[in-house]
């Protein structure tokens, strides 16, 4: 299928790895000029290297910059002052007992999984608006849905991507600009790897051994019982940031694996 997405540009935060290396490369292959951003020059130039591999000829630009500030996200919005597609992926997690979660926790976990996207989102939405279309996608999870007990602040934060992206979704009525949010559940990554290997009840476990209790004492409503692969998230992503994907807006799409028992 053609995403018709040759000559777009798009911006992909934290896509140094994970899901957000894996949605750069997507867009990319579908012919999107993208850029991407992170802290470091050496996991940039190899991201460059690895999307430039997978999708040959593609036109890829990357900025050392930190959007959980907003210094970084001036220093962005500088080099590229417009984009037709904005994928707010940057974020990070960690499990805490809520009584230790102290206000710098607090703040740090907003500043980094919200106010990237709205720094950013303030800036390149109403250019969309201008000219009529335009695609804001954050990255959410479906702790957005329910609050984990033992990373409430991480919850809280996933939450409220959701409440901005459906906010700013009721500002474009009537127009070409789209704006929704995507609930991954637990992604395969060398990070969420260590996380479950936290959660295993007996040394000397497998990581196959591991994910499988993982999904058994954990997310026994998981119907596909597996982790997911960045690349299924990232093919989510494109559909919604092409042309063809103009009929969601203002959607939390659920790419969780069926966790949730709910129709809707």
């Amino acid at each position: 299928m053609d995403l018709q997405l040759n000559g777009k540009t798009a911006i992909v935060t934290g896509a140094t790895a994970g899901i957000g290396l894996a949605i750069a490369r997507t867009l990319a292959s579908e012919g999107a000029a993208v850029t991407i951003t992170g802290r470091s020059r050496d996991k940039l130039d190899a991201a460059v290297a690895e999307i430039a591999a997978a999708a040959p000829g593609s036109r890829i630009t990357a900025i050392v910059s930190d959007q959980s500030n907003a210094q970084g996200a001036a220093q962005l919005i500088a080099a590229q002052p417009d984009t037709d597609i904005l994928i707010n992926n940057l974020g990070y997690y960690e499990a805490k007992p809520f009584v230790e979660i102290s206000d710098e926790d607090w703040l740090r976990m907003l500043d980094v999984n919200v106010m990237s996207g709205v720094r950013l989102s303030r800036h390149y939405f109403p250019r969309m608006l201008e000219k009529n279309w335009g695609r804001v996608i954050f990255v959410s999870s479906e702790v957005g849905a329910f609050t984990p007990p033992d990373m409430v602040h991480y919850g809280v934060s996933k939450s409220a991507q959701l409440a901005v992206s459906r906010g700013m979704a009721e500002l474009t009525k009537g127009s070409g600009v789209t704006v929704n949010s995507v609930l991954p559940a637990a992604t395969r990554s060398e990070g969420i790897v260590e996380y479950l290997r936290q959660t295993a009840p007996r040394p000397g476990m497998s990581d196959a051994e591991i994910e499988s209790h993982f999904f058994q004492t954990y997310r026994p409503s998981s119907l596909i019982a597996r982790m997911i692969e960045a690349d299924e998230i990232a093919a989510m992503v494109a559909l919604l940031a092409s042309p063809l994907g103009a009929a969601s807006n203002g959607a939390a799409v659920r790419v969780e694996g069926g966790t949730f028992r709910s129709i809707l």
